[in-house]
């Protein structure tokens, strides 16, 4: 992994370097200048629904809705050539996580499970890294996590709209802090670069995706897939209060690494700031967000329940990646 002290320029990243079939259709059809024939969509249907190729291909068509790549216009975003390819990846993409990923429960239920630590700390990523983890280790797991840091809270933005009432007062609540509340230096993708310099990374946005495994595209797929649908605007809403419930532990755990190794107070300080914030929205988005939103809609129930957990499922699986990784001795990036 490369250093730099740039501070954090406005710039696109380049186009990443193709997977598979599906990923290097859509990098020519990116590449190629003004609109393009139909991409082809041979494959998508049968394709890995959690692989390198599916996944890196849906995650640069979804990168045209954030901040695009160098060198491809702004008009490609809704170019309907790309529709029919990028809506079978999701299909397909989706279509695993319902198969996967049990039906049927409750939000009291799902959100049960979670407000409950583990006591069985093997598969944590966080407990591994406070109490071994070395520092190449915490480098390569930020590095992994800049592809949303760099970007948090926007894909859960979309959402906003899409709810009324409490639920939207109180998504509003929480993303104003995401965004610094009103302080460019406290906006949280700010504080994220800021932690990647001091780790000694490259921070420039986007930068990591060709070093990035299957499982981290991922998780950044599910989200950006449920926010720009708006049928899935319960699963949005409890994948982030999902990621509000689990945060605050987790962020404990690694401001301690942080801290454990020396990395800097930029770095400690990203997850010192989300134990206190977080701890304070997971009411919020229990309460107001979830609580508001099924007092309007009772039947996206299952969809809340749905989306927090896929993203346990999700999140399971790159956990799994990085510790396997790690207790081989070999990186966790790719390449």
């Amino acid at each position: 992994m490369t250093t730099t002290a740039d501070p954090r320029p406005r710039t696109e990243p380049a186009l990443p370097a193709a997977r598979g079939p599906l990923s290097a259709r859509v990098r020519a059809a990116l590449a190629a200048p003004g609109a393009s024939s139909a991409v082809d969509t041979a494959g998508a249907a049968t394709a890995d629904p959690y692989g390198e190729d599916l996944h890196l291909a849906l995650y640069a068509l979804y990168e045209l809705h954030y901040r695009g790549f160098a060198g491809v216009s702004d008009d490609r975003e809704w170019d309907p050539a790309l529709m029919p390819l990028r809506q079978a990846l999701e299909e397909r993409f989706l279509g695993a996580l319902r198969a996967d990923v049990p039906g049927g429960r409750t939000v009291e239920e799902t959100f049960a499970e979670l407000l409950v630590e583990p006591v069985e700390h093997g598969g944590s990523v966080a407990y591994h890294l406070e109490h071994e983890g070395t520092r190449e280790q915490l480098r390569e797991y930020a590095a992994l996590r800049s592809l949303y840091h760099l970007k948090e809270g926007d894909p859960h933005a979309w959402v906003i709209p899409r709810l009324s009432g409490r639920a939207k007062a109180g998504m509003v609540a929480v993303e104003y802090d995401e965004y610094g509340a009103g302080r460019e230096e406290n906006v949280h993708a700010r504080l994220f670069a800021d932690l990647m310099a001091d780790l000694g990374l490259e921070t420039r946005y986007g930068h990591y995706v060709d070093a990035a495994p299957a499982p981290a595209l991922a998780i950044v797929n599910m989200m950006t897939l449920f926010g720009l649908r708006r049928a899935l605007r319960g699963a949005l809403v409890g994948h982030f209060a999902c990621v509000e419930v689990t945060s605050s532990p987790g962020s404990r755990r690694l401001a301690a690494a942080m801290r454990r190794t020396g990395a800097g107070p930029a770095a400690e300080r990203f997850y010192a700031e989300h134990v206190e914030a977080d701890a304070v929205h997971e009411q919020v988005v229990r309460r107001e967000v979830i609580g508001g939103l099924l007092a309007e809609e009772p039947r996206l129930e299952a969809d809340i329940a749905f989306g927090a957990d896929a993203t346990v499922f999700l999140e399971d699986r790159l956990g799994q990646w990085l510790l396997e990784s790690w207790r081989a001795g070999r990186s966790a990036l790719r390449g």
